[in-house]
């Protein structure tokens, strides 16, 4: 029973490895499923063959029992056959022993020979096995189906979406605007003006009357005489207005440039990546183990045993005598005793001592009455006379 519930072991235990192998593509739950069913399966197992072996302690020691009792019947036998055999030596030993063989003819030959216990073979039904339970194990069923395995699940992969570039014409900057002074000349104009050359002043002049002047030294006439002041036209240039400053305003100045400009920003799109799947060939279990309880009868065992249906007494039996037992006869007598595996002692002829316990041998194990040579033994031994 042991070796069946391992070797059940051994069957659940290649049915998961062939589910895990056929099954692995599925999704994790159902192995999860499977493999919690394949556990209480094996516990249930276990809790058979627990059971199981407690029935094996149980037929062993009904066995044992079994054993004892036939030990106890041997023993009673053997008691039963000491007893017959006590018995008959009393017999022998009795005023009845000296009794004449009943009924003989003349030219007989009687010896009382002890004449051993009758046994009868009885059969009887014997207990082996207590009823139970034989526990089978039909095993999962599978299949091989198409279905279509997820080989890559879906997943999303983010693309980057370079900026746009063009060109542009700018104005750009090259002198900012600024102010400068200017100076303002002076400005003049030429102008006529009459300049004092000679201011008025009087002098003496020769004169020629006598309002003027006589000079007594000389004896001339001096005149005072005024004398109007002497201009001159002089041109010169006249400061019209001073000179000064003005404020020149400066327009900045710019350079025209052509340069690349973004016309659009980088941005980010995410791209679903669908799921790829692929059809493969799977093992699908399409019925779980199961287990089937067969019911076991009882067993019995017919013991055959021998019953003792009458003792063992002494009997007078006619026996060979002298007259009737010839060398030729001893010869074949031996010589049957040899071959039936008995040793007679050397085949001459003479019923020594050797030859009578071989025949007495040969009496006991076949049930015959020991103590001579009788007709029966002879007849047992096919010799003719």
């Amino acid at each position: 029973m042991k070796s069946n519930a391992h070797r059940i072991f051994a069957v659940l235990l290649l049915a998961t490895f062939s589910v895990w192998v056929g099954c692995s593509h599925n999704a994790p739950p159902e192995l999860s499923n499977l493999q919690k069913e394949l556990n209480e399966k094996e516990n249930e197992i276990n809790r058979l063959a627990s059971e199981n072996s407690k029935k094996d302690s149980e037929i062993s020691l009904l066995a044992n029992e079994n054993s004892k009792k036939d030990n106890q019947l041997k023993a009673y036998e053997e008691r039963i056959d000491q007893q017959a055999k006590n018995a008959a030596m009393q017999d022998a030993s009795s005023p009845e022993a000296s009794l004449y063989p009943p009924e003989a003819n003349p030219g007989e030959c009687f010896a009382r020979v002890f004449v051993p216990p009758t046994y009868a073979t009885a059969s009887e039904r014997v207990l082996t096995r207590s009823a139970s339970e034989r526990l089978e194990i039909v095993p999962a069923r599978y299949e091989w189906v198409e279905e279509k395995v997820m080989v890559k699940a879906a997943s999303e992969r983010i693309e980057v979406i370079p900026a746009k570039y063009g060109w542009k014409e700018e104005q750009v900057l090259v002198k900012a605007a600024s102010s400068r002074l200017e100076q303002i000349p002076a400005k003049y104009e030429r102008v006529e003006s009459k300049v004092l050359a000679k201011e008025a002043h009087v002098v003496w002049k020769k004169g020629r009357g006598p309002i003027e002047k006589v000079d007594n030294t000389t004896g001339e006439i001096m005149c005072l005489v005024e004398v109007p002041a002497s201009y001159k036209t002089v041109k010169k240039t006249v400061m019209v207005t001073p000179p000064g400053t003005r404020k020149v305003d400066i327009p900045a100045e710019f350079k025209t440039v052509r340069k690349r400009v973004m016309l659009e920003p980088p941005q980010e799109r995410t791209i679903t990546i669908p799921a790829e799947y692929e059809t493969v060939k799977v093992r699908k279990m399409v019925s779980g183990p199961q287990e089937r309880r067969i019911p076991v009868a009882e067993e019995y065992q017919t013991v055959t045993k021998t019953v003792k249906t009458d003792d063992g007494h002494m009997e007078w039996r006619r026996i060979m005598c002298e007259t009737n037992v010839t060398p030729d006869v001893v010869t074949n007598i031996q010589r049957t005793l040899h071959n039936a595996g008995y040793d007679p002692g050397p085949i001459d002829g003479v019923l020594g001592r050797q030859t009578a316990s071989a025949l007495k041998s040969y009496q006991r194990d076949h049930r015959m009455a020991e103590g001579g040579l009788t007709y029966e033994t002879v007849k047992k031994l096919g010799i003719t006379l």
